[in-house]
């Protein structure tokens, strides 16, 4: 994948090129070299991978038959980590850091059909830094249909992840199915 490797070091562009490449160059990437229907796409995300897959699909609607995560970060605008994530991308202008915050991107007018999300109720990050319950109070005021689904006993870790992550992609792959392909559109988004 091409970076922006021409661009000044300090540049936002250049700090923020990965999710740059997730969004623009990993789809023709795989649509090139795996024999992907690339018209048919699905995201998904642990902790801030999940924040990366609930924004990238807000910021391009048409893109994804779905979306989920679990454990996301879901309002990094309003937590420590993400506070320190997006001042040191883009920094101190905080209206710049709204379409890199799935909340802010709701609240601004991003819609998505549904998401998914799972989040483990021991998780030692749940009240400081991922917040769902910000995510839940946004949807519902956005009337976008989250399932948010809080398992007992469950921490952050990669036994949750590998406990749930079945159940992700079975509803990716419901979506995806049900997703109508139109035979005249190009291959690539």
């Amino acid at each position: 994948m091409s970076g922006a490797i021409s661009r000044s070091p300090s540049s936002a562009a250049i700090r923020c090129a990965p999710a740059f490449n997730v969004e623009r160059e990993l789809p023709g990437l795989i649509g090139s070299e795996l024999p992907a229907d690339v018209a048919r796409q699905s995201i998904m995300g642990h902790s801030m991978g999940g924040h990366g897959a609930l924004t990238i699909a807000l910021r391009n609607q048409a893109r994804y038959a779905s979306v989920s995560a679990i454990s996301p970060i879901c309002a990094p605008m309003n937590c420590p980590w993400g506070q320190k994530a997006l001042s040191g991308y883009l920094g101190s202008n905080k209206e710049s850091w709204r379409r890199y915050d799935a909340c802010s991107l709701l609240e601004d007018g991003a819609r998505v059909t549904e998401l998914l999300v799972d989040q483990g109720a021991a998780d030692q990050f749940l009240e400081t830094q991922l917040k769902p319950e910000l995510l839940e109070r946004t949807c519902a005021r956005s009337g976008v249909r989250l399932t948010l689904r809080m398992h007992e006993g469950y921490d952050h870790s990669y036994f949750f992840i590998s406990t749930f992550i079945e159940d992700h992609l079975r509803w990716h792959a419901q979506r995806l199915s049900d997703k109508q392909v139109d035979p005249d559109k190009p291959r690539m988004p």
